[in-house]
């Protein structure tokens, strides 16, 4: 019985340790570069819907800042690339998953999105939040929003501080373009988002009427987004951005698609310069 006994302890210890080198040899062969190199192409997650920075033109082409960005990127390496269209509850899985080598989709760095993808540093542009709304609409003040239906797209970081603390009734919506829709239906008093977006499209006849209309507040970074594990890949991509910032690469990319200047983006030219 004894030996039975410990003929299973050893088996267990055996099996565990199979267990652990199965997941360190896993860890150790993601090798995106590697990997992107043999297909002769790049899977970049992008956003869609997200004028001027990722969307679909009148063509049915993504096009934007963020896919100069990838299209940067799949230069460098030499590469072709597949554009996926993604949404902020989707984008870090598909990296995660592997269904994309990277994702560039306007996703504002938070500590515990870092934990389920790598995001390399310097950011590569920066964003804060406003209420998108009638310029009729009364509202002046955060607090304004209280008790009031407000448009939200899922997965947004600011959402839960709309809510909870000034009191909005968040009508959540899957993407931006069925949050506007919803705001254009009167659905909403306003849209809380990204003031990037909304800077994008207060040029559209459309939306003549309506302008951000609050303070803007939480100013947040914006991060590319590799598989966490991907350490040399990781490193590759830091190494891009710095140059995109000494170079002035996305301030010309402002230019480019009409974009109010970044004082971020003034701040790491001059830092990396």
């Amino acid at each position: 019985m004894h030996n039975r006994k410990s003929w299973q302890s050893k088996w267990s210890f055996v099996v565990a340790g199979l267990f652990v080198m199965a997941a360190n040899s896993a860890w150790a062969q993601v090798d995106t570069m590697a990997s992107i190199k043999q297909k002769g192409k790049i899977v970049v997650g992008v956003k869609a819907d997200y004028k001027p920075f990722g969307y679909t033109d009148p063509s049915g082409k993504i096009v934007g800042l963020e896919i100069d960005l990838a299209n940067d990127i799949a230069k460098r390496l030499g590469v072709q690339i597949e554009l996926v269209p993604v949404i902020a509850a989707n984008r870090k899985q598909f990296v995660k998953q592997g269904r994309t080598d990277m994702m560039i989709a306007t996703m504002a760095y938070k500590p515990d999105r870092a934990e389920v993808v790598g995001i390399p540093q310097p950011f590569y542009y920066a964003g804060a939040a406003n209420v998108f709304a009638k310029k009729n609409s009364g509202l002046k003040t955060w607090a304004d929003l209280k008790g009031k239906p407000v448009c939200a797209i899922q997965g947004a970081y600011y959402n839960r501080k709309t809510g909870e603390e000034f009191g909005a009734q968040l009508v959540v919506f899957k993407g931006v373009t069925e949050a506007m829709a919803a705001l254009e239906g009167g659905n909403c008093v306003g849209t809380v988002f990204d003031t990037t977006f909304f800077a994008g499209i207060m040029g559209d006849a459309k939306w003549a009427d309506y302008a951000m209309v609050l303070p803007s507040i939480d100013p947040e970074p914006w991060g590319l987004g590799v598989r966490k594990e991907d350490v040399k890949f990781a490193a590759w991509i830091s190494d891009v951005s710095k140059e995109w910032h000494k170079t002035g690469f996305i301030l010309d990319l402002e230019k480019k698609w009409g974009i109010p200047q970044s004082p971020f983006l003034v701040e790491q030219q001059a830092k990396f310069k």
